[in-house]
């Protein structure tokens, strides 16, 4: 098997500052309880590819509504290798979860991003049968898989990331 990346967690004061979007009236000892409970990714059994990605606090998601969720990980990846993220598939199947943009895309150069590489979900319920999802505390909501990639012989890539979420379209 091998082996191609690591799992930690962002500083504490990294996920505060993003879980202020994600709830602004949570009170400092609330973040820091919910911080401590967050879990690095696992493999359920040893045949599994995913690595499952647990919610950090409960949640539910109503029918075309989405939630931005702060998971306060963040991957050391070896260089030829990406970290896709896919919802866990019995909530895709049962309810429709999905990621909002479909695959997450984890690169890398993320890891050393001005916002620690913190990985965030934003998961949408498009269910079309109504159905509400519920997701508990340390319950598996996405999957991450490291995969290898390839380059074009010509590639001339040289451009170092200095930002999160978005910032290597800039060139």
């Amino acid at each position: 098997m091998i082996r191609a990346g690591q799992f930690e967690k962002v500083s504490f004061e990294q996920f505060a500052e993003a879980w202020k979007k994600y709830d602004a009236s949570a009170e400092k000892d609330t973040v820091k309880k919910i911080y401590d409970g967050i879990t690095l990714p696992r493999r359920a059994t040893k045949g599994s590819a995913g690595y499952d990605f647990r919610a950090p606090e409960a949640m539910t998601v109503t029918p075309g509504s989405e939630k931005l969720i702060p998971t306060g990980i963040r991957a050391k990846i070896e260089t030829g290798y990406v970290l896709m993220l896919f919802p866990r598939s019995s909530l895709g199947f049962k309810y429709r979860l999905q990621l909002d943009n479909t695959v997450g895309i984890i690169d890398s150069d993320y890891y050393n991003a001005d916002n620690e590489g913190h990985i965030f979900a934003k998961i949408i319920n498009d269910s079309r049968d109504g159905k509400t999802v519920t997701i508990n505390a340390g319950d598996g909501f996405m999957q991450g898989i490291f995969i290898p990639f390839a380059v074009t012989y010509d590639d001339e890539a040289e451009a170092e990331r200095t930002g999160g979420f978005g910032s290597t379209n800039q060139n």
